[in-house]
């Protein structure tokens, strides 16, 4: 008896505790005006039907108010992001950048978030990356701090820190000159005395360009915001490559991929489309089938990224850029020059010399495979036609049949027989 009343009364404490939780939040949301929660509150990342109604609505508004929006928007320092994804060659991209002797550069900051809040998916997080790409372009490293734990933050906390040319030159450390065109070594620079976070930020604004490279911004919808601030005027490189080449070498680097990839598929769970995503046929082969399976969700985001692109207003197009792979690698020189026209960046002869060298190495393959180092174009673009079978071309090349036709890539054509 004394039992019967007793699971009674937890189970009336835990409804009494749920209601209390649940009231207060649905009065409370209710409460609110259209006016707070679109101005105050952080609103959700925008889909990509209400963002083209958004191009739609500066389009056919004030056209004054537009030139004047356009016109003042800050011209002092140029922010841009590396919009790119997993194993597209975006480390490469991003060196281009980080050599140069006018640029700031952080190579995937984000990736600590994703780190700590592991296993959230990626859908969820897209609002914090942005927030986190806000702060850091206004050189305010603290928000860094959120994701370190109990850890003294110092330049060793971020990520890539061992080959970031600001963190290893002088002031900060005496091992390489910025304006000298070459490779950090990571051995020479994890030599360097551990600085604190301010003195980063002091180095930050000093530099009148600054320039982001990070996978973790699922589609072009989340930087909207920082697009419009002119605070920012967000400046974005796009790169894409041939998703057979992508699919390759994310097989190749599957184990260092899967978590994340998990957490792609995560976002899509809910839509009858994706579901089957998340149950791999073959338990085996588990970590394969999960970096296979988000390859179909990249290219769909790409194929949304396009899609607003195409819908966008004039300003928002002269603020981005487009990039293939294939075009860098095979005519280095001239996709450096426009990449550095839009960037407000001279190249430099050193500079022409470090993309050509970096470009015509001898082969492709490497036991580090996120190590940047120097390979060969040719055998980069092509080495999926000698490492893919046939069912793994077709079901790429099923996958992502549309963005292959926007992007320009023929498919192959591959019969089983």
């Amino acid at each position: 008896m004394k039992r019967r009343l007793q699971k009674k009364y937890i189970i009336l404490i835990l409804g009494y505790s749920v209601a209390l939780l649940l009231i207060p939040y649905v009065l409370d949301y209710r409460s609110k005006s259209p006016q707070v929660r679109d101005g105050y509150q952080q609103r959700k990342c925008p889909d990509l039907e209400s963002t083209i109604a958004l191009w739609s609505s500066t389009r056919t508004g004030n056209s004054t108010e537009v030139e004047d929006y356009n016109g003042n928007r800050s011209q002092s320092r140029t922010h841009i992001y590396l919009h790119a994804t997993w194993r597209t060659g975006s480390s490469f991209l991003g060196e281009l950048f980080n050599q140069h002797p006018d640029v700031f550069y952080l190579y995937e900051p984000m990736w600590n978030m994703w780190q700590a809040l592991y296993p959230g998916d990626a859908g969820s997080l897209q609002g914090a990356v942005r927030d986190m790409m806000n702060s850091l372009f206004r050189c305010d490293f603290s928000v860094l701090k959120l994701y370190a734990g109990s850890s003294n933050v110092t330049t060793s906390f971020i990520f890539g820190w061992k080959t970031n040319k600001v963190i290893c030159s002088e002031p900060l450390c005496e091992a390489y000159k910025k304006h000298e065109i070459g490779l950090v070594q990571g051995d020479v620079c994890s030599k360097c005395q551990h600085r604190d976070l301010k003195e980063l930020e002091k180095e930050c604004k000093k530099y009148p360009v600054m320039v982001i490279k990070d996978v973790r911004v699922l589609d072009l919808a989340v930087l909207v915001p920082l697009m419009r601030d002119p605070a920012i005027n967000l400046q974005i490189v796009q790169l894409f490559r041939d998703p057979r080449a992508v699919h390759n070498s994310r097989l190749k680097s599957k184990l260092a991929l899967v978590k994340e990839s998990i957490q792609v598929l995560r976002s899509k769970k809910q839509s009858d489309k994706y579901k089957r995503l998340l149950v791999p046929s073959n338990r085996v082969h588990r970590a394969e089938n999960y970096v296979s399976s988000a390859m179909e969700l990249i290219c769909d985001n790409w194929l949304n990224d396009m899609l607003l692109v195409m819908n966008a207003p004039p300003w928002v197009k002269r603020n981005y850029i487009q990039l293939k792979y294939e075009d860098l690698v095979l005519r280095p020189v001239d996709e450096l020059q426009r990449l550095y026209r839009f960037s407000n960046l001279t190249l430099s002869p050193a500079m022409e010399k470090f993309v050509v060298n970096m470009t015509h190495g001898h082969g492709y393959s490497s036991d580090k495979p996120f190590l940047i180092s120097s390979r060969d174009a040719k055998e980069a673009i092509y080495a999926w036609r000698e490492r893919l079978n046939v069912e793994q071309v077709n079901q790429v090349e099923a996958y992502c049949n549309e963005v292959m036709r926007q992007l320009g890539y023929q498919k192959r054509n591959m019969d089983k027989t």
